[in-house]
């Protein structure tokens, strides 16, 4: 077995060891609230904070199952598609929360938890105990490290010719919408990110986690942008096919995973304007903006799956390479 490859599998492990202990936390969070132990997250109802919760325990399972599932037999014979949109998502949302998680660990020596509070995205409380924060922290940043090497070892086992750059240049351009789209939505997000006051509401509600979390949204929509502008090229470029390719994966998951999840307490604020929560941005033009982020990602990854024979995918989704090439 290659080195690589055993790499990956012993990364795919890691992956899902790592989840444990935000899995552990989250249903102690859910438990906790209902015994009336824990106090309910700053700026939720109990039923909100349950749903929130809840929702995160799912995901958290699917993180650990996919992990699983990149290296053990089974997994080779799960759907392609599933496997696929499952890592999609969740490589979208741990491309996001890693340099988040170190930008807001130095500027708040681990004060808060990644994603808690303001930013939305995890629904944790900014009173949370320390030894908490850490534990989400390593969870976040150990599964996103070992999904990195995972996730390439098990596309090579089972598509062994999804990374190579196809050998024609296809019949027709690429649709252009999702480059246009995915930049000006990255434009406007590093545009805020950088203090630009234009479609701010609330300028008192901007913490510097917010201004790091919209930076990294914005510089992944850029990114993916170019990259998918790249591959609708009929001329070949100098840049290495399977970065380009790495780069609208992750790009367009996480404008897919990261605005996914925040367009539904988007839209909440802008229709029923709770006192107790204010966004930093203008509700509406937040709505449009991670709308607009959701249907580009979308976008991309349909323009990188439609020519399957160009992806190496083999016609029949569910059989392995592996299987196709005589080894069981």
């Amino acid at each position: 077995m290659e080195r690589f490859d055993r790499s990956g599998r012993a990364a795919a492990y890691g992956a899902a060891l790592a989840l444990v202990p935000y899995l552990v936390i989250k249903v102690s969070w859910v438990v906790g609230s209902l015994l009336g132990l824990l106090p309910v997250g700053r700026g939720f109802s109990l039923g909100g904070w349950l749903v929130l919760n809840t929702v995160t325990i799912g995901m958290a399972a699917a993180g650990i199952t996919l992990g699983l599932a990149l290296v053990r037999p089974w997994g080779m014979r799960i759907p392609g598609r599933l496997v696929g949109f499952v890592g999609w998502v969740g490589a979208g949302f741990l491309v996001s929360i890693l340099p988040f998680v170190v930008v807001s660990t130095l500027m708040n020596s681990g004060a808060r938890a990644p994603g808690s509070g303001d930013s939305g995205s995890s629904g944790g409380d900014a009173a949370m105990p320390g030894w908490e924060a850490v534990l989400l922290q390593c969870s976040f940043v150990g599964t996103g490290i070992a999904l990195a090497v995972a996730l390439p070892a098990y596309l090579r086992r089972r598509w062994p010719h999804a990374l190579r750059r196809p050998e024609r240049a296809p019949a027709s351009r690429e649709p252009l919408w999702p480059a246009v789209t995915g930049a000006v939505t990255g434009l406007v997000w590093l545009y805020w990110a950088a203090g630009g006051r234009l479609g701010i509401a609330h300028r008192e509600e901007r913490p510097a986690d917010w201004h790091v979390l919209v930076g990294v949204s914005a510089c992944w929509a850029l990114a993916a942008s170019a990259a998918v502008a790249v591959l609708g090229r009929r001329r070949p470029t100098r840049l290495p096919y399977p970065l380009v390719l790495a780069l609208a994966w992750l790009g367009s998951g996480s404008m897919f995973a990261w605005s996914g999840w925040r367009l539904p307490a988007t839209v909440y604020v802008a229709l029923a304007h709770p006192s107790d929560v204010a966004y930093p941005e203008n509700a509406t033009l937040a709505v449009a903006l991670h709308l607009t982020a959701v249907l580009t990602g979308a976008g991309i990854m349909r323009t990188l799956t439609r020519d399957r024979g160009r992806a190496g995918v083999a016609a029949d989704d569910g059989e392995p390479a592996e299987r196709v090439g005589g080894r069981r």
